[in-house]
C-alpha cells in the first residue's frame, strides 16, 4: 500500500530471502510454524493505520460504555463460562477490518469482527522483526503508537505479569504443544517468562490453583487465558476447576469476555465502517431477497471463521432451531478490494488492530494481517496459493 516500498520489495524478492525469514522466525519462536506465512509483509501508511485505530477504539468504547449492551452481553454468557473473579473490563481487544477502495485510491476498513481475546503478542513481533532482518528492510517497524521494541516488551510485561513472579503466571491452553499457535506460546515464554500449560494439568487445592513447573509444585496467581470456549465444548474437555468458583487467581482474557465482546456486538455498533447486521431471530426471512449473494450467515461464537455460510438459502436458515437463532448473525457481505500487488495478482488483506488495556485506555500495539485471494482469509479458502497467509504489517518508523 506504500507503492515505492511494494515495488522495491517485489523487485528484490527471492525465495532464498523468504527461507531466511522462516529460519530467523524459527529461531525466535523455537520451532517451525504450522500455518502458511505470506511471502511478503504489508507496508502500511500511517494515515490508514491511524483511521483503523480510531475506528477500533470508537467501536470498543461504544460497546463497553453502553450499559444496555453490557447487560445484554452479560446475559449471553453461558453459565459454565462465568468467571467468579472476572475482569471489570477485558485486558485484550482486537478488531479486524477488511480493506476497501472507496475511490481515488482512498482506503477504508470494513468491520469483520471484534473480540476480547488474546492474540499473537509474541509471534507477531517476532514475525515483523524476522521480515525486517531477512529482507533487509530499513526505517520500518511492526509496532504501533510509537512504541520501541524495549517499550513494547516493558508494556507487555506489565500487562501479563504485573507485580507477580512470572513463575506464578501461566498461559493456559488445551494441549498447547499441539496448537498451531504454539510458536506464540514459545515466544511468550522467551520474552516474558510466562509458560504455557495444559488446562487439564492444573491442580486444585481449596481456593488455589497449582501446576508443576520443572517438577516443582508452583502456585498459579494469574492466568493468561488462551482456552477458546468453542474448542473446550467441541472437545468435551473436563476441567479440574470451575470458572464460577471463587478461586484465588486473577484472570486475563477470561472466557466470559470471549462472549461479551464478539460478533454479538456488531448489531449494536454505530459506525459507517460496520456492515448492516441483525440477529437471525430478528430477521423476517420471507422479506429477504431471492438472490442472497450479498449476505453472510455467521455463528456468533465460532472461532477463526468457522461455520460461516455465504448466500444462505431458505433451507440453510430453516435448519437453525428457533431457540438457537439468536446465536446467529445475518450480515451484509462486503467485497474487499485487492490492494496488495503480488507476482500472482492483486491480493486482499485483513488488518487486525491488537490492543491491550493500559490504564484507562486501550493502547494499540501491533497489527496482524492475513492475505488471501479466496472468499475468506483462512487457509481453507486459499489452498495451494502463494503470497497469501499470515503476514506482518510494517509502518514507516517515522512520520516524515
Amino acid at each position: 500500500m506504500i507503492r515505492e516500498r511494494r515495488e522495491r520489495f517485489n523487485r528484490t524478492f527471492t525465495a532464498g530471502r523468504y527461507d531466511a525469514m522462516l529460519q530467523r522466525l524459527q529461531g525466535l519462536t523455537g520451532g517451525p510454524v504450522q500455518f502458511h506465512l505470506s511471502e511478503t509483509p504489508c507496508f502500511l501508511p500511517h494515515e490508514l493505520i491511524d483511521r483503523l485505530i480510531d475506528a477500533s477504539q470508537t467501536m470498543v468504547d461504544q460497546l463497553l460504555d453502553d450499559a444496555a449492551y453490557r447487560r445484554a452481553a452479560d446475559a449471553i454468557v453461558p453459565p459454565r463460562f462465568r468467571v467468579a473473579r472476572a475482569e471489570e473490563r477485558p485486558t485484550f481487544v482486537a478488531v479486524d477490518f477488511g480493506l476497501v477502495d472507496v475511490g481515488g485510491g482512498r482506503l477504508e476498513g470494513r468491520l469483520v469482527e471484534l473480540q476480547a481475546f488474546a492474540s499473537l503478542f509474541g509471534f507477531q513481533l517476532a514475525l515483523g522483526e524476522a521480515c525486517i532482518e531477512a529482507f533487509d528492510l530499513d526505517d520500518v517497524t511492526p509496532l504501533l503508537d510509537g512504541l520501541s521494541h524495549e517499550e513494547y516488551l516493558r508494556l507487555m510485561r506489565d500487562v501479563l505479569v504485573g507485580s507477580h513472579d512470572p513463575r506464578e503466571v501461566v498461559l493456559m491452553e488445551i494441549d498447547p504443544a499441539h496448537q498451531k499457535t504454539w510458536p506464540d506460546f514459545a515466544a511468550t515464554e522467551r520474552l516474558w517468562d510466562v509458560r504455557a500449560i495444559d488446562v487439564r494439568d492444573v491442580i486444585t487445592q481449596g481456593r488455589r490453583l497449582w501446576y508443576r513447573r520443572d517438577g516443582e509444585l508452583t502456585r498459579i496467581a494469574r492466568v493468561y487465558n488462551r482456552v477458546i470456549p468453542d474448542e473446550l465444548e467441541h472437545k468435551d474437555v473436563a476441567l479440574p476447576f470451575d470458572y464460577r468458583d471463587d478461586l484465588d487467581v486473577e484472570w486475563m482474557g477470561g472466557p466470559d469476555w470471549f462472549f461479551r465482546v464478539s460478533k454479538f456486538g456488531i448489531p449494536w455498533l454505530r459506525h459507517p465502517w460496520v456492515p448492516p447486521a441483525k440477529y437471525l431471530s430478528d430477521v423476517d426471512v420471507a422479506a429477504l431477497p431471492a438472490n442472497r449473494d450479498g449476505l453472510l450467515l455467521k455463528p456468533l461464537f465460532s472461532f477463526a471463521g468457522g461455520g460461516i455460510l455465504f448466500a444462505p438459502s431458505d433451507a440453510d436458515l430453516a435448519a437453525i432451531p428457533a431457540d438457537q437463532r439468536h446465536l446467529y448473525l445475518l450480515q451484509e457481505r462486503v467485497e474487499f478490494t485487492p490492494v496488495i500487488e503480488t507476482p500472482y495478482g492483486p491480493t486482499k488483506v485483513e488488518v487486525r488492530i491488537m490492543m491491550v488495556r493500559d490504564g484507562a485506555r486501550y493502547r494499540p500495539v501491533l497489527p496482524l494481517l492475513r492475505m488471501g485471494r479466496g472468499r475468506m482469509m483462512g487457509v481453507s479458502f486459499n489452498k495451494d496459493q502463494a503470497w497469501v497467509g499470515a503476514s506482518a504489517g510494517l509502518l514507516p518508523a517515522s512520520r516524515k
